[in-house]
């Protein structure tokens, strides 16, 4: 009579490890990205905001952008009236909590607002690419 013994040998083992080691490898990456995109969306309804809020400080404050003087990394802006408010708290990055950087020249008549994203990398990209998402004076 065969001594029959249950259970599972080294071999299959190793190969079950294998398989759920490639398959919470593509889970991670595949949230890791859904982050990234995420977080590049929340930047661009951030700049989106900022945009609005400085064309409306154009047509509310004499037909002139803030200069940077004014609005330093845009934490805030106010017309040259500190009564007229436009926006207290402008929003920050999400990952770093940086302010975003406002750029114009002294006398008032463009601006330009630009972000860095880090959007999906390609297959043979590194992690750490960058590509920029800016925005201008619509007038």
């Amino acid at each position: 009579m065969k001594n029959k013994q249950f259970g599972f040998t080294l071999l299959e083992m190793l190969v079950v490890l294998g398989i759920i080691g490639v398959i919470m490898t593509i889970i991670t990456s595949s949230f890791s990205t859904a982050q990234k995109k995420a977080r590049d969306t929340k930047r661009k309804t951030d700049i989106n905001t900022i945009q609005k809020a400085v064309e409306q400080y154009y047509s509310v404050c004499g037909y002139k952008y803030p200069t940077p003087i004014n609005t330093p990394d845009i934490g805030s802006v106010y017309c040259e009236d500190p009564s007229t408010v436009i926006m207290t708290l402008a929003p920050k990055d999400p990952k770093t909590d940086d302010p975003y950087v406002y750029t114009a020249p002294d006398d008032g008549v463009s601006y330009s607002l630009c972000i860095p994203t880090r959007e999906a990398a390609r297959v043979f990209e590194s992690e750490e690419s960058v590509s920029t998402f800016c925005v201008s004076n619509q007038q």
